[in-house]
């Protein structure tokens, strides 16, 4: 521990990716925060490492809290990991190890808004929690105001779960965030490609124009619908995404990760479905003359006679992109879910030894 005469080290871990970026953009506001609330100088250092899962796909928390002087030389160690974390049938949130002066936090389990300011509000009530009363009192801001602070058996560990009403969609939704599908969409080329060459056909020809004016408005969404709900069931099983539990005891944790990557999905294809209705939409208002499409339809022709035109058209383009999604050599869907990453921060048994 730091004496009087020496700044209070702490230490801020985060996985690759959306937690790195959290980090990040909170770790000035965090370290003005924590020079407020604790007593003496404090000096902050961030570092950007994978968190490594056991076997049983628990957290090791070994490595973790091995501080090692020449490395780290941290007071504390605070973690913000993209795992989700499910213990007695809650999301776990967050969780301290007083001996390793280390505490854990999850990303996914903070939900998908206001994320920054939950996780400095958790960074801070784990960081007073983790000190002696020397370093400062407890700050009422700080305290989570729906849910507590629970010690184990053992009393060394403390942990914070979710609330149990909305701690498993809050899971969801951050877990959804966390797949970073707003990133991920625009690098599915190859079924974009697809997609727009086949959209573009609506373009062209004036069957489709009738078509398209036939059919009600409704009637139009629910085929949006069901050719987005369609790609998304393609790209999960010709990727393998479906995760099964392998015991009773997951299936519940189970169930959290295939709902994240279904709404992960959905994000990235309804982002492509209208990126290809506002291409074709363009398209055909500087293609289609509108004289001549009123004489196909036989009425007078307004701006959503075009959008019905490119909404049918992208409709036709998003089934032909999911077969193109599947030629797309570039293209690795399985990195954007959560359960094909954590397979690779999983120990093998030859790193085990």
């Amino acid at each position: 521990m730091s004496s009087a005469d020496t700044p209070f080290r702490l230490m801020l871990i985060a996985d690759p990716g959306v937690a790195e970026r959290r980090i990040k953009g909170i770790t000035e506001t965090f370290t003005a925060e924590a020079r407020q609330a604790l007593t003496g100088r404090v000096d902050v250092a961030v570092e950007t490492r994978s968190v490594r899962i056991n076997p049983d796909g628990s957290l090791d928390v070994t490595v973790i809290g091995e501080l090692d002087a020449k490395h780290l030389d941290a007071d504390a160690v605070l973690v913000l990991t993209e795992v989700p974390r499910h213990d007695e049938g809650r999301p776990l949130i967050a969780e301290i190890f007083a001996e390793k002066r280390t505490a854990i936090v999850s990303l996914p389990t903070l939900g998908m808004w206001s994320t920054k300011r939950r996780i400095r509000s958790i960074f801070m009530d784990a960081l007073l929690q983790l000190l002696p009363e020397a370093h400062g009192p407890l700050s009422k801001n700080a305290a989570q105001r729906w849910s507590r602070w629970k010690s184990t058996s053992q009393g060394d560990r403390y942990r914070l779960f979710a609330p149990p009403v909305t701690g498993d969609l809050r899971t969801v939704l951050g877990m959804t965030a966390a797949n970073d599908p707003w990133r991920t969409a625009p690098k599915l080329s190859g079924a974009l490609a697809a997609a727009s060459a086949v959209g573009a056909f609506g373009i062209f020809y004036n069957s489709i124009w009738q078509k398209a004016d036939a059919l009600s408005s409704m009637r139009l969404i629910s085929i949006g619908a069901a050719v987005i709900i369609s790609m998304v069931a393609w790209l999960i099983s010709t990727n393998r995404l479906w995760d099964k539990p392998t015991s009773h005891n997951v299936t519940r944790v189970v169930m959290l990760y295939n709902g994240s990557t279904v709404l992960t999905l959905l994000v990235c294809v309804t982002m492509l479905y209208l990126a290809l209705v506002i291409g074709i939409l363009v398209g055909a208002a500087v293609v289609i003359e509108p004289g001549f499409l009123s004489e196909i339809t036989g009425e007078e022709v307004d701006f959503f006679n075009y959008l019905d035109i490119a909404w049918l058209s992208a409709a036709m383009g998003v089934v032909a992109g999911a077969v193109g999604s599947a030629f797309d050599p570039s293209m690795d869907i399985r990195r954007i879910t959560h359960g094909q990453r954590e397979l690779q921060r999983r120990y093998t048994a030859e790193e085990l030894g």
